[in-house]
C-alpha cells in the first residue's frame, strides 16, 4: 500500500506492508501553500512543483506494485479556491481522488500515527503536536484514542509569510508572531496544560530536535523516540531564530527548503511547550503519514 501526505510545505510518500515495515519513505519540499494566506489560491508554480513530485511518486508506487493508495491533502488544499485544479492533477497521476481532510480528521490521523509508533507506554493523557507549514494540530488522547483535537491556522510557512520575517527576524517581528500564536492558543479548545506527555511530530519539530542534539546530519533513526529536556529545546529555538537563512541552510541537518520558515514554526512549538508545563518533549518520526497508512490497513480491502 502507499500513503501520501500532501501538506503546505512538503509532500511525502510511504510505501509499506505496515507502517512498522517501510519499504520507501520519501519527502519533497514543494511549498504548495506558498502565498495562499494572501491570495487564497495555489499558484501555478506551486502546483507544477507538486505535480512533478507526484509524477515521481506514481512511478515509485507502480514499481512496488502498491494496490491501495490514499493521498490526504491538508491545510493548503482546504483553504484554496482552486482546489479542483489540484484534485484533477492528482486523479491524472494516481487514478484516485485526493482526500481533503478536515482539521479534525487531520488531528486524528496525526494522533494515530504518532501514538501507534511509540515503543514504550507514555504517561497519559498524551498531547500530539503536529506542526506543519499551514496549520498545527493539537490532539489530546488516551490509550483508547482521541479525546480532543483542534487544527489551528498557524504553521511555519503561513506565519513566516504573514509576519514578513527579516533575515534574521527582529525582536519586534518575533513578538508579533508570538502574539498571533498565543491568540490562536487562547481560542483553542485543546489545553496543552492537560497533557502528561507531549509528543512532537513533523519536520519542523524533528529539525529543532536535531539542532538540540547537535547532529552532524539529519538522522531519522537517531531522532525517533528521543526524549529531550524542554530547556534544551528552547535553547535550540533561540539559536535558530538568531541565525540568518544562509547560516541555517549551512547546518548539516537542515533541509534547504525548511531553512527560511523554521524560525516561525519553532515559535509555535515554544509557545505550546510553555503552556503545557512539561519538562520533556518526546520526538517521533511517525506522524500523519503513518496514520494515513494505518487507516488503509484498518479499512476493509
Amino acid at each position: 500500500m502507499a500513503a501520501i501526505d500532501c501538506g503546505t510545505n512538503s509532500i511525502r510518500l510511504l510505501v509499506c506492508e505496515t507502517p512498522a515495515e517501510p519499504v520507501v519513505r520519501e519527502m519533497r519540499v514543494v511549498r504548495l501553500g506558498e502565498g495562499i494566506d494572501a491570495t487564497g489560491q495555489m499558484s501555478e508554480a506551486a502546483l507544477a512543483r507538486t505535480f512533478a513530485a507526484l509524477d515521481d511518486y506514481a512511478a515509485t508506487i507502480r514499481e512496488h506494485g502498491a494496490a491501495r493508495v490514499r493521498l490526504c491533502a491538508t491545510s493548503a488544499t482546504r483553504d484554496a479556491a482552486n482546489a479542483e485544479v489540484f484534485a484533477a492533477g492528482v486523479r491524472a497521476r494516481l487514478g484516485i481522488d485526493p482526500d481533503v481532510v478536515t482539521g479534525a480528521e487531520e488531528a486524528a490521523l496525526s494522533f494515530a500515527g504518532a501514538v501507534r509508533g511509540l515503543r514504550s507506554e507514555p504517561a497519559w493523557p498524551v498531547l500530539v503536536v503536529d506542526l506543519g507549514g499551514g496549520s498545527t494540530e493539537l490532539v489530546l488522547g488516551g490509550p483508547d484514542g482521541v479525546t480532543a483535537g483542534h487544527s489551528m491556522d498557524v504553521g511555519s510557512v503561513r506565519l513566516h509569510e504573514r509576519h514578513a520575517f527579516s533575515d534574521p527576524p527582529t525582536a519586534a517581528e518575533i513578538e508579533a508572531c508570538v502574539r498571533d500564536i498565543d491568540a490562536h492558543l487562547d481560542a483553542c479548545p485543546v489545553d496543552p496544560a492537560r497533557a502528561a506527555t507531549v509528543v512532537g511530530v513533523a519536520g519542523t519539530i524533528t529539525t529543532v530536535a536535531a539542532a538540540a542534539l547537535g547532529l552532524t546530519a539529519y538522522d531519522a533513526d537517531a531522532l525517533d523516540q528521543q526524549v529531550l529536556a524542554v530547556d534544551d529545546v528552547h535553547a535550540a529555538i533561540d539559536r535558530l531564530l538568531a541565525m540568518s537563512v544562509e547560516e541555517r541552510r549551512a547546518l548539516p541537518f537542515m533541509h534547504p527548503g525548511r531553512a527560511d520558515v523554521i524560525g516561525a514554526g519553532a515559535l509555535v512549538l515554544r509557545q505550546v511547550l510553555r503552556r503545557s508545563g512539561v519538562d520533556r518533549l518526546v520526538v517521533s518520526e511517525a506522524d500523519i503519514l503513518d496514520g494515513i497508512a494505518w487507516s488503509l490497513l484498518d479499512r476493509p480491502a
